[in-house]
């Protein structure tokens, strides 16, 4: 396969952190001799005791071991705002741009440390200590990170629930981690509209549905009207009289800092522990290195604070490292597509991070959302979330990025806690939709479904083999689930669940999951949970959800139903099951393509076979493979001539 590459940009060259060199020299201390490498880049941040002993890790399922820097003692809070006061008081460290271009805010460091210790102290004053567990469920403002790094100053986990998530899947992640304390606002702003999110609080924890919640703080946001409960405290009171000063909790390398909920392959979210040493090492490294980030630029990561991206790209790396981080409340096409590259000259950002999902919305409108724009500002673009497909790539380089800005197309996961593989900007020759080269530290390799490992040009189960310093330390509650899930399937390795392709210069290519988890807009979501949330339907005997390639998403979801006996599909009754699935569970899963069936196409034990549904709702049923296991191989024909087409 023969794929367009373009050589290093000169301009990525000058001042830039890295030569290939540089990397290389990295790159093999820090796999030969990791103790001293990773011992160089602790040293970077500040601890209240630093770490003697840098690396113990096994990947063995018997003995799984993931511990980095384990008797050094810090603060992340400290890290990310108090060792900057002495120099960068009065630096902008976030540019907040609301839903409207009329709203902006300029938050210095000085009044991020006041405000973060303001709510810290008011927390305390509510009982929360260090270990407690407090559920975010916020709008993209400035408290948002204000919350969290109010938690991470006192100790306590957080835990952010995505503000797009239904009462029902809030309910079900404050159960799991036993919150004490909600934070909210009254409403969130979006595209012109209004997000109930109080409202979605009330309805979660409405009957003592969560037991576990004593508080909850409200953030009065836009002045919406919303009905007070006997557990609300309005955020105003409870800091107005709290002390600008809060003395930094001193917290172990390996006490966890934060809970995030992602799905999996089954109906419940895997609530995915990150620890504060590591995690706060490799954040800030990797937003250093990956972004050639330099001291004074305008960095943009334009993604959700209740996804991983917005935990470490959004808020830890960049305000670790004493940048101008930039939140953006808004969507990238309102009041129209031109959106995003105005706000790039407004705030003369350097650095701009976003989804492919939002570039290819954008690219559908050629020209026109770089119109009356210069993005002269602009030094490099990135992409998370997802594989960008080459058009998009070209488009994004060459529409917005003027030609002359590398692209970091960046894979990592929510487990990984940052970024695994990516092109460097003044390291690696760009490949559009490659996910190009190791990380520091990073060990990827390819296997057969046997566990056999494949050299050269080859496509395979993707791997890592050893650990790094932001990995996922368990799954809250469940750790034989975490075991189960990513170092049960291959002997000593870290499986990611995706399939790579490796090409003859080394360079790999995602080439998407191989488990039942979607990755739509870049969000991924469990199958089992959408299909949980369909069949709790009256009219829904079964389910099975799947996967199929999307424009504008990357992939869409294809839901193939069974109605209950009685019950005759009807398109009302069709819209009414996307609805369902909305309140349920969240916008993001809607269904886009939901196919009614008499019945679906299951082995003789039962099991229905995916494989043949995938390939079915890609139009790909030419490609089917055998069929002879199936107890009622006429089922295909039927799902097949009767397939979707959007």
């Amino acid at each position: 396969m023969t794929e367009s590459r373009f050589p290093v940009p000169e301009q990525a060259k000058i001042g830039s952190h890295l030569t290939p060199e540089k990397y290389q020299e990295m790159y093999q201390e820090s796999v030969d001799s990791p103790d001293i490498f990773w011992g160089r880049q602790a040293a970077t941040i500040d601890w209240f005791k630093a770490p003697t002993k840098i690396k113990n890790t096994s990947f063995d399922k018997n003995n799984l071991s993931i511990r980095w820097f384990e008797d050094g003692e810090l603060n992340l809070s400290y890290n990310c705002i108090d060792r900057h006061l002495p120099t960068k008081a009065n630096t902008t460290a976030i540019i907040w741009e609301g839903d409207t271009p009329d709203q902006d805010k300029h938050i210095s460091y000085q009044t991020l440390h006041n405000e973060v210790c303001k709510l810290a102290n008011g927390l305390k004053k509510l009982g929360v200590t260090k270990g407690d567990r407090v559920a975010i469920y916020m709008p993209m403002i400035p408290e948002a990170s204000y919350a969290m790094l109010a938690c991470a100053r006192i100790g306590a986990i957080h835990s952010i629930i995505f503000g797009g998530f239904s009462p029902n899947a809030i309910a079900d992640r404050i159960n799991d981690c036993d919150a004490k304390v909600v934070i909210t606002s009254d409403e969130g702003r979006r595209g012109g509209g209004v997000v109930p999110l109080k409202v979605n609080v009330d309805e979660a924890l409405q009957d003592d549905k969560c037991p576990s919640i004593q508080h909850v703080v409200v953030f009065q946001n836009t002045g919406g009207d919303v009905e007070k409960q006997s557990r609300d405290i309005d955020w105003k009171t409870l800091t107005d009289s709290c002390s600008f000063n809060c003395e930094p909790t001193v917290m172990n390398a390996e006490d966890p800092l934060f809970i995030l909920y992602t799905s999996g392959s089954t109906g419940t979210p895997k609530g995915v522990v990150h620890t504060t040493g590591g995690y706060l090492v490799y954040a800030s490294m990797t937003h250093k290195y990956v972004f050639d980030y330099r001291e004074g630029e305008i960095y943009w990561c334009a993604a959700d604070v209740g996804w991983i991206t917005g935990h470490t790209y959004m808020v830890y790396g960049p305000l670790a490292n004493g940048a101008t981080t930039l939140l953006f409340e808004g969507i990238p096409t309102y009041p129209d597509v031109r959106r995003i590259c105005q706000v790039v000259d407004k705030h003369k950002v350097n650095i701009l991070y976003t989804a492919p999902t939002a570039i290819r919305a954008l690219m559908a409108h050629g020209d026109f959302p770089a119109e009356g724009s210069s993005c002269d500002s602009l030094r490099l673009l990135g992409s998370v979330g997802e594989p960008i497909n080459p058009e998009a790539w070209h488009w994004y380089y060459e529409t917005i990025g003027k030609g002359r800005c590398p692209i970091v197309d960046t894979w990592w996961q929510t487990e990984t806690g940052g970024v695994m593989m990516t092109p460097l900007p003044s390291v690696t020759d760009l490949k559009p939709g490659a996910a190009s080269t190791p990380f520091f530290g990073i060990q990827p390799a390819l296997v057969d479904s046997d566990g056999k490992e494949l050299t050269g040009e080859a496509e395979g189960n993707l791997i890592i083999k050893d650990s790094w310093p932001a990995q996922a330390r368990t799954v809250y509650g469940d750790h034989e689930r975490f075991i189960q899930t990513y170092f049960s399937t291959f002997d000593n390795a870290y499986f990611t669940g995706d399939g790579s392709r490796r090409d003859a210069d080394g360079t790999y290519w995602i080439t998407g999951r191989v488990d039942d988890v979607l990755n739509v807009s870049g969000h991924r979501l469990g199958t089992a949970e959408i299909e949980s949330a369909l069949v709790s339907h009256s009219a829904v005997a079964e389910a099975a959800v799947v996967g199929y390639p999307h424009d504008i998403k990357g992939q869409g979801i294809y839901v193939y139903v069974s109605p209950v006996e009685g019950i005759e599909p009807t398109e009302e009754l069709t819209k009414e099951l996307i609805k369902w699935v909305r309140k349920e569970l969240s916008p993001i899963a809607s269904p886009d393509l939901v196919q009614w069936t008499s019945g679906l196409p299951k082995t003789r034990s039962g099991k229905i076979m995916r494989r043949i549904l995938r390939k079915i709702a890609a139009n790909e049923h030419s490609q089917l493979g055998d069929t002879s296991t199936l107890a009622d191989p006429s089922v295909v024909d039927n799902l097949i001539e009767n397939r979707l087409v959007r």
